[in-house]
């Protein structure tokens, strides 16, 4: 019995710890990461249910506490923790499968500015193993399987005009043959990669088994009565099921893990080549940020127009240019005809003798190509946020396949609503101001 609460304790507190981890993690990233939300849900859901547990209101055995759904959230805490850039969390992308059938897939973290899935798995390599032999339950989907999801998945949601690339993170280990298999579909492991045996054993079902339940049915009572309240974990369906064996006895010649063999063991940091895309599509909003006054130097004013006073507070704060150029670096750079002949118009109107001088240089080391709005592009319904000129410059990137550089996220998010995502690098916006620095308030 004390050995079962000190094991109680010691789970409470890992939950703790986590909850804490995971707003580090946020701070580390310098972003608000999608899913953070969810994901502090779910830890909150776990602890309570522990919570309950300890007060003696939920009976489960000593064994069920060494596999919670808290194996699952730790691994996926540790994945964020291990890579760059990371975007989301318990991310849910929807696809088609291989039959044209719409499904959804969960990925636990998203890295690398989107170029990165990772599925973390606390599992144990034993019943990992015995899934993908066929020796689970019925309706479980091996690792296996669920790597050939993902591929199909990634196929579907392309990042800057490349798949992005799988990790399968392994924190209890994972068969050598399996990891074998893994790579050879193109997912890349990491882990501890342990070795098999092959043996004639009796099939049992093993305490330590069954303690990879996670004391489901206690799990459901205590998310039912969170939904009662309100409060339950998003997506319950992604907690991870574990494998019962059933009790039959029977003489059979199998594979067993030999777990005190780790054959390799492979960990963070990735080392993943992320395919960049070496195209940038310059829009007129970036044009015009890239040679205004405000972007180089002019920022300490108060203007008479308050949109241009909030923008110079802004760039105070945060300097545009140099996130501009670094994504720039090495890139060919494009822009489309519409954007150009506007932009002009634009300069000749407000820019200022300093603004037009830059104006030139830059134009120089763009190559402006014909309006050629891609296929998809042309099957948007035009709107308020979706007019001809963004159809021209945006469809114009997808048909270059470049990265469209653009400060105009409103028309981003107006096509992403109607089905057609953009490969897009998105910026604060800079207006022309040197023409009405003469009347504004040095700071």
């Amino acid at each position: 019995m004390a050995a079962t609460h000190s094991m109680l304790q010691e789970r409470i507190q890992v939950a703790q710890e986590l909850l804490k981890r995971v707003d580090q993690l946020c701070a580390r990233q310098v972003r608000d990461v999608e899913g953070r939300a969810k994901l502090c849900s779910k830890l909150r859901a776990e602890l309570k249910f522990l919570t309950k547990v300890e007060a003696g209101k939920v009976l489960i055995k000593e064994s069920h506490l060494q596999s919670t759904n808290l194996t699952h959230l730790k691994a996926i805490v540790e994945s964020a923790e291990s890579l760059e850039m990371v975007v989301s969390v318990l991310h849910v992308f929807a696809y088609e499968d291989a039959g044209g059938t719409k499904q959804t897939l969960v990925v636990d973290v998203v890295a690398n500015g989107g170029h990165t899935w990772v599925k973390a798995i606390g599992r144990k390599a034993e019943a990992l193993h015995n899934i993908w032999q066929g020796r689970g339950q019925y309706g479980d989907k091996s690792v296996v399987e669920q790597a050939e999801d993902f591929l199909q998945a990634s196929r579907q949601q392309p990042v800057q005009y490349s798949n992005p690339h799988i990790i399968f993170a392994f924190y209890n280990g994972v068969s050598s043959p399996m990891a074998d298999r893994l790579r050879e579909i193109g997912i890349s492991v990491r882990g501890d990669i342990v070795a098999v045996n092959l043996v004639m054993a009796e099939e049992e079902g093993s305490e330590e088994e069954e303690g990879e339940g996670a004391n489901k049915e206690g799990m459901e009572r205590c998310y039912e009565e969170e939904e009662r309240e309100g409060k339950a974990a998003e997506d319950e369906e992604d907690v991870e099921n574990f494998v019962e064996e059933e009790d039959d006895a029977e003489d059979v010649e199998h594979t067993r893990v030999d777990r005190d063999t780790i054959v390799a063991s492979l960990a963070f940091p990735t080392g993943v080549k992320v395919d960049v895309c070496r195209r940038a599509n310059l829009d007129i909003t970036t044009l015009i940020t890239y040679v205004s006054s405000l972007s180089h130097g002019h920022c300490r004013l108060a203007f008479k127009e308050q949109v241009l006073t909030e923008q110079a507070a802004q760039e105070r704060q945060d300097k545009v240019l140099p996130r501009l150029q670094e994504f720039m670096a090495g890139k060919e750079l494009y822009a489309c005809q519409s954007a150009v002949n506007d932009f002009r118009v634009i300069l000749d109107t407000l820019g200022g003798p300093g603004e037009k001088a830059r104006a030139d240089e830059l134009l120089r080391r763009l190559r402006v190509v014909p309006d050629q709005p891609s296929e998809r592009t042309q099957r948007l319904t035009a709107s308020s946020k979706v007019n001809p000129r963004s159809l021209m410059i945006f469809g114009t990137g997808d048909t270059l396949r470049a990265v469209t550089m653009t400060a105009n996220s409103g028309f981003v998010r107006a096509a992403a609503n109607q089905g057609v995502r953009y490969s897009v690098f998105i910026h604060q916006p800079r207006a022309l101001t040197e023409g009405k620095e003469w009347r504004a308030t040095p700071i």
